[in-house]
C-alpha cells in the first residue's frame, strides 16, 4: 500500500515513513525541506516541493496513482516562534492546507489522516481531557491547527471525504532503530533540550514556569514516544473503515482521536526521570512561562484503543534513552552546514 506523506522529511514524519515501511507499505514523501531534512528522504520516492503546488502535485498523483491515503504533517510548528511570526504561521499551515485537501479533493483521493495538536485544548480541573473537551488554542501554532481541523471536518462533510484528526499530546524519543530523530538545531521540545544540555550543547535546561496550578507548579504533558505515534499512524490508514464503523460511520465523515499515553508527567517529573535514566544531574534552573504557554493536559486514551485498536507500549524512559542515543549520533546522520 502507498501512503503519501506530507512533511514526510520532518521528526515525526520520517518516523512514520519507518513505521509504514516496517509494515511492509510504500511511503511518498512530499516535503519543502523549509525545515524537512534531505537525509530522512534516502532510498525513498520523494517530491521535493510545497503542498500548494498545484502543478507538483498533479503530477505527484499522475506518477502516484495508486495512493491509499495522505498523512498530512506539513506545518510550522514552534509554538514560542509563531507568537512572532503568526502571518507566516497562518499562511504556511492554515492557508496551504486549504490548498492541499482542495486538490486532494479534486483529484479523487479522500482518505486524509491529519497531525493535529493536543495543544488546541483549554485547561480543565485535572488536566485530564478526552475528545470532547472544551477547546481553547492560546496561541497561533495551536490556532492553526484547530482550524486545519475545522478546514478539513468542513471538507468531509460537505464533499465525501473522510478525515481522521490524530491529536498529538508530547512526542519523544527518536526511531529506536536510530534512522530518524528530531532533526532541529535549535530544540524547542523539553526533552530535546535536556539532551541538548546533557550533552553540552546548551549551558543549562530552564524548566519554563513554575506556577502553573498542578502538584509541583511546572507545566503538565502527556510524553509519548515518537515511535507509538507512528504506529497510531500505521493503524489509521490500514484500517480507515474500520475506524469509522467502530466510530459508528458518523455523518460529517470525520473522527478526532487523542494520541498519548493517558498519564500526566510535569516538566519537573521528566526532569527527574532523565537525572535517573543519565545516572547524573543536569545543570537546570528554574525561568519563566513563555508566551503562549499553557499549563497543559493529558489525555483519556480510550479512543485510541477503541477506534484504532493502539495504545501506547513504549515508556517514557525507553523516550529518554532513544533521544540521547539518536542526540550522540545526529550529527553523523545529518550534514548540517
Amino acid at each position: 500500500m502507498k501512503v503519501l506523506i506530507s512533511g514526510g522529511a520532518g521528526y515525526i514524519g520520517s518516523t512514520i515513513c519507518s513505521a509504514l515501511e516496517d509494515s511492509g507499505h510504500t511511503p511518498i514523501i512530499i516535503d519543502s525541506l523549509v525545515t524537512g531534512r534531505i537525509e530522512f528522504t534516502q532510498g525513498r520516492i520523494f517530491y521535493q516541493g510545497d503542498i500548494a503546488d498545484k502543478a507538483l502535485i498533479n503530477t505527484l498523483f499522475q506518477e502516484q496513482p495508486d495512493i491509499h491515503a495522505t498523512i498530512h504533517c506539513a506545518a510550522l510548528i514552534v509554538m514560542p516562534e509563531s507568537t512572532q511570526k503568526p502571518y507566516e504561521y497562518y499562511r504556511e499551515n492554515v492557508g496551504k492546507s486549504l490548498e492541499f485537501f482542495n486538490r486532494l479533493r479534486e483529484l479523487g483521493f479522500p482518505r486524509v489522516v491529519f497531525s493535529s495538536s493536543a495543544a488546541i485544548y483549554d485547561t480543565v480541573p485535572g488536566f485530564k481531557v478526552t475528545e470532547q473537551s472544551p477547546l481553547n488554542p492560546t496561541n497561533p501554532y495551536a490556532r492553526t491547527k484547530y482550524m486545519m481541523e475545522m478546514i478539513l471536518k468542513d471538507f468531509c462533510q460537505s464533499y465525501g471525504m473522510q478525515g481522521i484528526a490524530l491529536r498529538y499530546f508530547n512526542p519523544i524519543g527518536a526511531d529506536p532503530q536510530l534512522r530518524s530523530g528530531m532533526q532541529t538545531e535549535t530544540p524547542t521540545h523539553a526533552l530535546a533540550k535536556l539532551v541538548e544540555a546533557q550533552l553540552g550543547r546548551l549551558p543549562e535546561f530552564v524548566i519554563t514556569g513554575t506556577d502553573y496550578p498542578t502538584r509541583d507548579g511546572t507545566g503538565i504533558r502527556d510524553y509519548i514516544h515518537v515511535w507509538d505515534l507512528a504506529r497510531a499512524h500505521v493503524k489509521a490508514v490500514e484500517d480507515f473503515a474500520g475506524v469509522f464503523s467502530r466510530a459508528g460511520n458518523p455523518a460529517e465523515n470525520y473522527v478526532v482521536i487523542n494520541l498519548g499515553t493517558g498519564r500526566g508527567v510535569t516538566v519537573r517529573e521528566l526532569v527527574n526521570a532523565f537525572e535517573k535514566v543519565t545516572g547524573q544531574p543536569i545543570n537546570k534552573r528554574d525561568g519563566a512561562r513563555r508566551p503562549g504557554d499553557a499549563a497543559g493536559a493529558f489525555t483519556n486514551a480510550d479512543t485510541a484503543r477503541k477506534l484504532l485498536q493502539w495504545e501506547a507500549e513504549l515508556s517514557i524512559e525507553q523516550g529518554i534513552s532513544d533521544a540521547l542515543r539518536w542526540g550522540r549520533k545526529r550529527q553523523e546522520v545529518l550534514n548540517y552546514k
